[in-house]
Parts: C-alpha cells; sequence; structure tokens
C-alpha cells in the first residue's frame, strides 16, 4: 500500500466516522479500485457498517501526483457497492461535489460572504526519531492537560507495519492521530523547514532526522473554525509530550516542539492560539522584503502575501501578523480592489492574484 493510499484510507475512515454519516467507524473499509478525472486521482471504497451488512461504495480524492493533500472529494450516497458500476457511482459523486462548490465559488464571486465561512479543517505532522507512538501517554496527557477524554474504543490497531490510528469526538468534531511508520512524503518537512526564520538551524535539523510521523488531523464540521483549530492545537501538544517527538511539520514550516506547545498556553487564558494555526513567513532580498501567510486557508480566507515592500522587515511582519489576527477573530473578509487600514489615513490596496510565496491565489497588501 503505497502512502497516499493510507492517508486516503484514513481520511475515509475520518469522514464515514462522523456522526452525521455512520456515526462509528465502519466495520471494514477497503479500496476497491481507483480512477482520474479533471486530472485528478481517486480511490473507489467500499464499506460496512456491520460485519453482517451489505458493502457500499464511497469516493475519496482527488489528488495531484503523489501529493498527499487532496480537494475535499469525500463522499457516499450510503448505495450497494457493485464492481459493474462502482467507479461510475464515484464518478457521478466527484461531479455532484463539483457542481456544488462551483455553484458556492459563483455565490462568492457575485459578493456572497457566507460562502467565505468555509473552512475548519486542520492537519499537521508530527515528526518522530522512532515509529512508536504510546497511545496511552497520549491519552493520559490529554486528559491531564485539556481536560479531553479519548475513549479506549477510539484506537484501530492495523497491521504492525502500518501502526495504529485514533478517531475519536469531541465536542461533535473529529480528531484523528495516525502513526505513518515512514517520513512524511516527497521531502516536504525538509524543505519547508527552511522558511522558519526563528529557529531555522533546528527546524531542519528536526526535519533530517525524522524517521516516523504522526498524521494529526481535526475535521470541525459545523463548528465554527476557530474552535476546531483550537481542538487541533490541544491534540497536537498532546503528541508533542512524547520522548520521541523532534518537532511538527504545519502551516508550511517546522516549529520545535517547546515552541508550539509555548505558543498554546494563551489558550488557558482564554486567548486563542493563532500562533500555531497561522505562520507568517519573512524573505528579504535586494527588491525588499515580502511575506506571506500560511494557515489562513483553514480559516476560510485567502492567505495573504507584501511583495517586495521598502519598510522594515518587524513592520511588515507585525502587519501581516495583525491583519491575520483581525481576520480571524473578526470574522472579516478582503475584497480584491478595495483598501485595507488600521486608521483612518492608512489606505493600503488589494488585489487578489496568483500567489507567489504560496500555492493558488493570495490577497496581495500594498505596503
Amino acid at each position: 500500500m503505497t502512502t497516499q493510499r493510507e492517508y486516503a484510507a484514513a481520511v475515509m475512515e475520518e469522514w464515514l466516522s462522523h456522526p452525521q454519516e455512520l456515526g462509528k467507524k465502519p466495520a471494514k473499509l477497503e479500496i476497491a479500485g481507483e480512477f482520474d478525472l479533471h486530472d485528478l486521482h481517486y480511490y473507489i471504497f467500499k464499506f460496512k457498517k456491520s460485519i453482517l451488512g451489505s458493502w457500499k461504495v464511497a469516493v475519496c480524492g482527488g489528488y495531484e501526483g503523489d501529493g498527499l493533500g487532496h480537494c475535499g472529494h469525500i463522499y457516499s450516497e450510503m448505495e450497494d457497492y457493485d464492481p459493474s458500476t462502482a467507479q461510475e457511482k464515484c464518478v457521478a459523486m466527484v461531479e455532484k461535489i463539483r457542481k456544488y462548490w462551483m455553484e458556492r465559488a459563483k455565490e462568492q464571486e457575485e459578493g456572497d460572504d457566507s460562502a467565505k465561512s468555509a473552512g475548519g479543517s486542520f492537519v499537521g505532522f508530527v515528526l518522530l526519531s522512532s515509529p512508536e507512538f504510546d497511545v496511552e501517554r497520549f491519552r493520559a496527557v490529554l486528559r491531564e492537560d485539556w481536560g479531553i477524554e479519548c475513549p479506549e474504543d477510539a484506537a484501530n490497531p492495523r497491521s504492525e507495519r502500518d501502526g495504529i490510528a485514533l478517531a475519536f469526538e469531541v465536542n461533535g468534531m473529529m480528531a484523528t492521530v495516525g502513526l505513518m511508520e515512514a517520513k512524511v512524503p516527497g521531502g516536504e518537512a525538509e524543505y519547508w523547514a527552511n522558511s522558519n526564520f526563528m529557529t531555522r538551524e533546528a527546524s531542519i535539523a528536526a526535519a533530517k532526522a525524522h524517521q516516523a510521523h504522526l498524521l494529526v488531523a481535526v475535521l470541525g464540521r459545523g463548528h465554527a473554525p476557530l474552535e476546531a483549530g483550537e481542538l487541533f492545537v490541544k491534540v497536537a501538544c498532546a503528541c508533542l509530550k512524547a520522548p520521541n517527538v523532534l518537532g511538527i511539520y504545519d502551516c508550511g514550516t517546522v516549529w520545535m516542539p517547546e515552541h508550539f506547545m509555548e505558543s498554546a498556553m494563551v489558550m488557558k487564558e482564554g486567548e486563542p492560539p493563532l500562533g500555531d494555526l497561522v505562520f507568517v513567513g519573512l524573505y528579504r532580498d535586494e527588491k525588499g522584503v515580502s511575506s506571506w501567510t500560511n494557515g489562513m486557508r483553514s480559516f476560510g480566507r485567502e492567505e495573504l502575501e507584501i511583495i517586495h515592500s521598502s519598510r522594515q522587515p518587524s513592520e511588515v511582519y507585525d502587519l501581516m501578523w495583525n491583519v491575520s489576527a483581525y481576520l480571524i477573530r473578526h470574522g472579516a473578509v478582503l475584497r480584491d480592489g478595495e483598501t485595507l487600514g488600521f486608521t483612518a489615513d492608512q489606505k493600503l490596496p488589494l488585489k487578489l492574484s496568483e500567489g507567489v510565496y504560496v500555492e493558488g491565489q493570495s490577497m496581495k497588501i500594498g505596503f
């Protein structure tokens, strides 16, 4: 089984376990095929709600190449699985999802702010020096530090090679932790560790040294993105207290465990852990200072960029951080062609265009 297949199976199990779907983990779940559609890759699943129940069909995708990030096409009409019609049904489900999101995109273009409220899914990779995950220790830390119970029946032992997966519900949100006995694929962690200008050398060393990782995810369907983000940080912090932890690859960078956990402590005072949910990058060259965010899309917002500013790095960083925090805390929306300002006289132009330091589009702030 390839790494992408493992992730697809974990995501599919998480989706099916949600109260609005099966309400529990499927009794059986298998990949029954795969196909390509619109230049993306999809997996056909068959599953059973109970051991004696009939097989049902579901789909998960679409993936670009060998990447682990998918575009959210996860669905099942709970129809019976038939190998002769499974792919046809999966294609129809994908097209249904695509149609829905194209309609939402059209509403957004027409100024429907409600379409901006998407988000609430958070994923991170806890880097490990060895392929070990002490489930009981994790449960104890999660309970003692954050008052969150992870029930014993949340554990789903897989094969010895595949490790252990946990899936549990907290206030209607789904949280998962899965041990992957391999490095984060594609050298992503090693590459993006360079972006952490605060602890660059230590972050790079942690990324290079890791031999396995924990996939930590929270799906906050129907909840405010910030609520889901706080749960993600709490679960990640419980993982970070393990003795074989080196760091966490999250928000397009690699954090040191102590840095991530220290930033999380603001929750004890009732403040949101924004420092763990959004990363603000900085880069300076002969053209000026540039900055970008990574993490805003989990809140249903475009990533932000400032390109080639003549201001000091500290000024650029502070502006990006303040704008990010304001958008998350107040649910504000930035619009292409308008201006932004924190004073009556400040009018910073906004432009939505292809990202320079981030994938896809970003909202450029003229500063």
